[in-house]
């Protein structure tokens, strides 16, 4: 294999690409027995056949599909490293790694992923998604670079960058109890009911919030929250953003606890990162990327 040459395996590809030796040449601008002769080389080094030469146009055989196959992939390989190399040496991050919270809205994420990979094929992303404190403790020993918490998992040595305001509803199931009652409901009436709470997934986390009733269910990830919810076995807060298609539906219907004002539960995310931190291309255009598609999703 010391004598296979990425060139030998461009050179395959593109007789394959273009159709014959000849239109190859013509693609790679050199002489047609120059690439005859890279092909037979090939052979040799590899020690199989690529091409059945007994028609009166070159074709591959057996052994030759296969090993196109394998040169795609060292082609592709190698040209990723090059990229790789050109954005290091440009300043580019080689790896950036991302912690979210949980209420942080999945489409947008999703939508950030996307567009990252296109600016920056050649950086390997690592997204973490965790709730609270989990977040912003994250980024404070260093496992993520960048972490989108609220402002109630703050943490000391951490610079913020206001991101977006997500409001938090209170909501049943159609066929709750709660979901009968009109108007406000006094805490007395909710303290009935079991009321779903997203928690830390320790006790020395952020203490459990807003909570109102003296029976509650806890969980760690919100899914598991909604999935509760929808199944009518509580009552409790949701992302609006989350809950927005489940509303629409009738799978789930808004509440008005008395005890809470219109605007009280908002909680308010930022991009929270170590003041000492290098923050390379691909970083700076998280920040600014992830304001905008923030606001669209919310």
């Amino acid at each position: 294999m010391d004598n296979v040459s990425l060139d030998q395996l461009r050179t395959l590809t593109a007789v394959v690409d273009a159709g014959s030796f000849s239109a190859a040449a013509r693609r790679l601008r050199r002489v047609q027995s120059a690439v005859s002769t890279a092909m037979a080389n090939l052979e040799d080094a590899l020690g199989v056949p690529l091409w059945d030469r007994t028609k009166r146009a070159a074709t591959l055989t057996a052994a030759g599909e296969a090993v196109l196959v394998a040169a795609r992939r060292v082609i592709a390989e190698a040209d990723a490293l090059g990229t790789l190399a050109q954005g290091i040496a440009a300043g580019v991050e080689p790896r950036v790694s991302l912690c979210v919270d949980a209420i942080f809205p999945v489409g947008a994420l999703v939508e950030l992923c996307r567009q990252f990979a296109q600016a920056f094929p050649a950086v390997d992303l690592r997204v973490d998604v965790q709730t609270m404190s989990v977040v912003t403790a994250r980024v404070a020993d260093g496992q993520a670079t960048l972490g989108v918490a609220t402002a109630v998992a703050q943490a000391p040595g951490l610079e913020r960058h206001a991101l977006a305001a997500i409001r938090m509803v209170p909501v049943v199931a159609p066929g709750h109890p709660l979901a009968k009652r009109r108007g406000k409901l006094p805490s007395a009436a909710l303290s009935e009911h079991v009321q779903i709470v997203l928690s830390e997934r320790s006790d020395s986390g952020i203490p459990d919030q807003a909570v109102l009733s003296e029976r509650t269910w806890r969980v760690d990830d919100l899914h598991t929250k909604r999935a509760l919810l929808l199944g009518g076995l509580g009552w409790g807060n949701l992302p609006e953003h989350m809950a927005r298609e489940d509303l629409d539906r009738k799978r789930l219907v808004v509440i008005r606890p008395e005890a809470w004002a219109p605007d009280e539960h908002v909680l308010h995310l930022a991009v929270v990162h170590r003041r000492d931190a290098k923050l390379g291309p691909a970083h700076r255009w998280l920040l600014e990327r992830l304001p905008v598609l923030c606001a669209n999703a919310v």
